[in-house]
């Protein structure tokens, strides 16, 4: 199950369990949408994979134990600013090939 992380690893934007701005990849690297989509286009500055929209875990009990209340959402802060620089030069190529076929 995902972990719902609390921030963006790069800025340290708050991103709470309801938020639809945070993005996550399939290691669940978790960034804002600004930082996935504006500063690393698409490419994650961890594994070089794409972003995707996390998705919201319903904050009611629809059917339990589905839901926040039973598998509340991290409060470890995973913050670590990249070097955007650094950055540009890894994801060159990669961002020119779609995050599908990476």
């Amino acid at each position: 199950m995902l972990e719902l992380r609390p921030s963006c690893e790069h800025c340290d934007k708050d991103l709470p369990p309801e938020s639809q701005d945070a993005q996550i990849c399939s290691f669940e690297c978790t960034f804002c949408n600004d930082c996935a989509h504006g500063v690393f286009e698409n490419v994650c500055p961890n594994c070089g994979g794409g972003f995707t929209t996390r998705p919201v875990r319903p904050a009611t009990a629809w059917k339990a134990p589905w839901w926040l209340g039973d598998h509340p959402a991290s409060t470890k802060r995973v913050h670590g600013p990249k070097n955007v620089k650094e950055h540009r030069e890894f994801a060159k190529n990669l961002k020119r090939i779609g995050p599908h076929y990476r």
